[in-house]
């Protein structure tokens, strides 16, 4: 894949450069072409090519930031590109490129396979080419029965034409978790009491955020436990990872929560949901519980939000889907084993303990490494945000970072306003929450080196 251009160049690239690599080289490919005046509407304003660049990093990343609404400069080709740009996005270059050479009964080297493990966050060389078809099957398994019943809506409403191709762009962009959508300034809002667009839109995203390895532990579960005899089955969960278990177990507790909190915060705000019943009202907070985790579809007015609501918005978007996901964040995982490990502390165990295993400490230094790696990427951008946007209001600003390194992509009115700097910063931003904290950490377990060990250090931290 990459063996040619690294002979020609006579450089050596890691596994995780060459993933941070190919996310460049899509973003550089979409932003030339998505600049192309032919993929633009004739009555379209003119738009800066820096523009184009931050919209495609934003859908490469998928993000969902934008300057502009999509729908109203891009055209049928453009807004093509965009879909294809959003699809490889969440399933990576290098796993198109793999997946081509497999059906070409190719074989792919050590080396590629090693950057397609990390590209699909997988640790199984043996299943990796069978892993690998899974994950397409089942991507575009559930964006094709979701789009089907988005036509059942979008047909009536924009035409077979533009139904259905409305319908393949929404289900690709939330499964994608990518937050897109061609319609205009307002994404979803029209959208907000219409069960059967929140509820599709909303099963899409958290069927991304959960993982490919999820999904496949819990096809293949239900396939074997289909076919014993009634008698003789054991308990479904039986035979589920404890990866599976742990990323729903807390992938439904901050659902819940977030839900429950989110209609209680804005339950009698008029310009959000006070003015809904209360059916509508519950399932508008559900739906914007759902998008926050790194989708950033909106259903509801950001700018009319309770700060305290914001604030739980920034937690959700911040802790993010699951590792091996189309989603982005710190994972579901990292916030459960920091859960797990203040449970831990608290009952004064020393070790920490998940459904009779016990997590390995190496886990844990890794998930502290994350943590380090991710704020530390926030409070900089932040810091450098709030020199560079000094008249805007901090808690806006440090959304806006907060929601570009999660890859959420929900905003409160100020993207199209920011400076040629800020637009910049939030670029690099977007682009380390897609290939940020995992990369960097497998870069240092890569540069291995011998441990020396010294006298115990005796430090106070409390």
């Amino acid at each position: 894949m990459f063996q040619s251009l690294k002979k020609k160049l006579n450089i050596k690239l890691s596994n995780t450069q060459k993933l941070s690599l190919s996310f460049a080289i899509l973003i550089i490919i979409g932003s030339i072409l998505l600049s192309l005046p032919i993929m633009h509407y004739p009555s379209a304003k003119p738009i800066s090519y820096l523009d184009h660049l931050f919209t495609t990093v934003s859908m490469v990343c998928v993000t969902g930031l934008s300057v502009f609404p999509i729908g109203e400069v891009y055209n049928g080709f453009g807004q093509t590109v965009c879909m294809i740009l959003i699809q490889l996005g969440g399933l990576s270059l290098i796993t198109l490129f793999s997946i081509l050479t497999y059906s070409l009964k190719k074989k792919i080297s050590l080396k590629d396979q090693e950057v397609l493990q990390s590209a699909l966050n997988y640790d199984n060389v043996k299943d990796l080419k069978h892993y690998l078809f899974n994950v397409y099957k089942i991507t575009f398994t559930i964006e094709v029965i979701a789009a089907l019943i988005l036509m059942i809506d979008f047909i009536p409403r924009f035409g077979i034409k533009n139904g259905i191709f409305n319908s393949l762009f929404l289900a690709i962009s939330a499964f994608s978790n990518a937050g897109f959508d061609n319609f205009s300034t307002n994404s979803l809002l029209a959208f907000q009491t219409n069960p059967i667009i929140n509820l599709t839109v909303a099963f899409l995203i958290i069927s991304g955020g959960l993982g490919f390895s999820v999904w496949i532990n819990l096809i293949e579960t239900s396939i074997s436990y289909l076919k014993e005899k009634r008698e003789l089955r054991p308990k479904f969960s039986k035979n589920l990872t404890l990866h599976t278990k742990l990323v729903l177990q807390t992938t439904g507790i901050i659902l819940f929560i977030g839900t429950f909190l989110s209609l209680l915060l804005e339950f009698n705000n008029p310009n959000t949901i006070g003015n809904l019943n209360l059916f509508h009202k519950i399932m508008t907070s559900f739906f914007q519980t759902v998008t926050m985790r790194t989708a950033g579809f909106v259903s509801i007015d950001f700018t009319q939000i309770s700060h305290a609501t914001s604030l739980l918005y920034i937690i959700q978007m911040l802790i993010g889907g699951a590792p091996g996901s189309t989603a982005g964040g710190l994972k579901v995982t990292v916030f459960a084993l920091l859960i797990l490990m203040f449970r831990s502390e608290l009952k004064g165990q020393n070790v920490i303990n998940y459904k009779n295993h016990t997590i390995q400490p190496r886990l844990i230094r890794e998930t502290l490494i994350i943590l380090i790696y991710f704020f530390s990427i926030l409070v900089l951008a932040f810091f450098l945000l709030l020199i560079t946007e000094s008249n805007t209001a901090p808690y806006k600003l440090f959304f806006e970072v907060s929601s570009a390194l999660s890859t959420s992509g929900v905003t409160i009115a100020i993207t199209s306003h920011l400076s040629i700097i800020s637009k910049i910063i939030i670029m690099l931003v977007m682009f380390i929450g897609r290939v940020g904290p995992i990369t960097v950490l497998l870069s240092m377990l890569q540069r291995k080196q011998k441990s020396l060990i010294y006298p115990k250090a005796k430090i106070r931290i409390g």
